[in-house]
């Protein structure tokens, strides 16, 4: 049998300059919800003038929770971001508790929370990227059940497209995530420049009752900043990848910096191109809004709006999937999940194991079907663990003053983010109580019953090192050199 020597230095690669950070948290924020569904806030708002508010507002407050975010990742060099910045603040605090919640946040992001919403976002893709081509193809005519199963099998053909590009190379998934992020950008300025030109002629009539109707409800207000700060949810995302961006000190901030205030503007200014040709009533009743503002403004260009929804989905897969497997890297260094998963490819460096991980639960979740009402139960919990980040921030600004920070927010930021991460984590139970949340709390429990035995008290069961042999031969990895003591 031919040994292969393991290389000196396996282990992820600085690949990522400025620009592809920023196209990572454009790539990530930006999804099919901006062009099928910004209208939760609207709803709730109750005029257009206090809806462009509640947009801009949720802009400027993520790009708080991102800047306490940027000096995690300056203080904390590692991929991961909640999960990292939790083990490095607690870790040490108590044997059995100090690492357990950043335990339950590997679990429930790993095994639960982004590969099913790499489901529903690349079956979104598969049936926008097929509606340009519904009279072609004549689909209006194709039995629903048949049409649904195309749209699965689009979406499983998707997922192996993307999770073969993440497999492949770093500088693969960066190429292709740069060319798509222009792409969603410029669907977005289509968009935006329909609505100027419906300016320009004059259709200023659903604009014309200002914050005539606002609500003045503290639950409908509070309603309506829940939905805005959703839409903006991934503002985190460079910092699962730290340790492949170059200079992480200087880029990372920096590309959130720039980023956030792009997304914002982009999300405002489209919310007004769409109420330029549609009613609040129209808006709210609309099943895809961008659909229908491109039939009515955009013309025989009208096809633009589902090509971007295409383009915009599959490179928020894309970018999930390539961020969660760091997260499964970071987590198996420090012995919360199984060790094949930080192993490296030998050529490639990528972490194969965790991408072909993460590509099986995500295709489990797509032919099971129905999840969005599990994405559901879970969701409210990121804004949890971004409360816990938060905190994170200020015991490591305790118990490690000295370190270095290059970047460093102002204190009142890190309390605001908490509050508005507090806020975020309690408003959907209480203004829909329903037994759902129970289950959040029974997977969070199923998790503590894995951490007791597997990574409490290591416990490893035989067949482990025979399973790490058939990863190791399987996908030619081995194990990273920056492994966790």
């Amino acid at each position: 049998m031919t040994v292969v020597a393991e290389p000196k230095s396996a282990g992820l690669k600085r690949e990522m300059g400025l620009m592809s950070a920023i196209n990572v948290i454009i790539s990530v924020m930006i999804g099919s919800g901006i062009f099928v569904s910004p209208t939760a806030a609207l709803r709730y708002s109750g005029s257009v003038g206090f809806c462009l508010v509640v947009w801009t507002v949720c802009g400027g407050i993520s790009l708080l929770g991102a800047l306490c975010f940027a000096e995690l990742g300056t203080v904390v060099p590692r991929s991961g971001a909640e999960y990292a910045y939790l083990i490095e603040a607690f870790k040490k605090s108590h044997s059995f508790w100090g690492p357990l919640p950043s335990f339950i946040c590997a679990w429930v992001y790993v095994m639960i929370l982004r590969p099913a919403e790499i489901a529903v976002i690349i079956l979104t893709f598969a049936e926008y990227s097929i509606l340009p081509f519904r009279h072609l193809l004549g689909l209006e005519h194709m039995p629903a059940e048949d049409l649904h199963l195309l749209i699965k099998l689009i979406g499983i053909l998707g997922l192996g497209i993307i999770t073969y590009i993440n497999l492949s190379s770093v500088k693969l998934y960066v190429t292709i995530n740069n060319v798509f992020g222009f792409c969603k950008v410029f669907a977005c300025l289509v968009v935006i420049f329909g609505g100027i030109y419906q300016l320009a002629i004059g259709n200023t009539e659903n604009l014309a009752g200002g914050f005539q109707g606002t609500n003045t409800s503290p639950g409908h207000i509070a309603l309506a900043f829940y939905n805005g700060l959703w839409a903006y949810d991934g503002w985190s995302s460079v910092t699962t990848i730290t340790e492949e961006i170059k200079k992480p000190e200087v880029n990372i901030p920096r590309s959130i910096i720039i980023a956030v205030p792009i997304i914002t503007g982009l999300y405002v200014f489209m919310n007004l191109a769409y109420m330029t040709v549609l009613s609040m009533g129209e808006m709210i009743a609309s099943e895809a809004v961008g659909i229908d503002f491109g039939d009515r403004a955009l013309g025989s260009f009208s096809f633009l709006i589902p090509l971007g929804v295409a383009l915009a989905t599959f490179g928020c897969a894309l970018s999930i999937q390539f961020g969660v497997t760091r997260l499964c890297y970071v987590a198996s260094q420090e012995g919360q999940m199984l060790e094949p998963l930080s192993y490296i490819h030998v050529r490639r460096s990528t972490p194969a194991p965790a991408v072909a991980m993460q590509g099986v639960l995500a295709l489990a979740f797509i032919l099971v079907g129905n999840i969005e009402t599990l994405i559901e139960f879970a969701s409210f919990l990121i804004w949890f663990f971004y409360g816990a980040a938060v905190v994170a921030l200020l015991a490591l600004r305790r118990t490690q003053p000295n370190v270095h920070r290059p970047y460093k927010v102002p204190l009142i930021v890190p309390y605001i983010t908490l509050a508005v991460s507090v806020f975020l984590s309690i408003v959907p139970v209480i203004s829909d109580p329903s037994p759902k949340y129970l289950f959040a709390v029974a997977f969070i429990l199923s998790g503590v019953l894995v951490y007791t035995p597997f990574v409490y008290y290591k416990v490893r069961p035989r067949w482990i090192n025979k399973l790490t042999f058939i990863i190791q031969v399987l996908f030619e990895v081995v194990p990273s050199s920056s492994k966790s003591d």
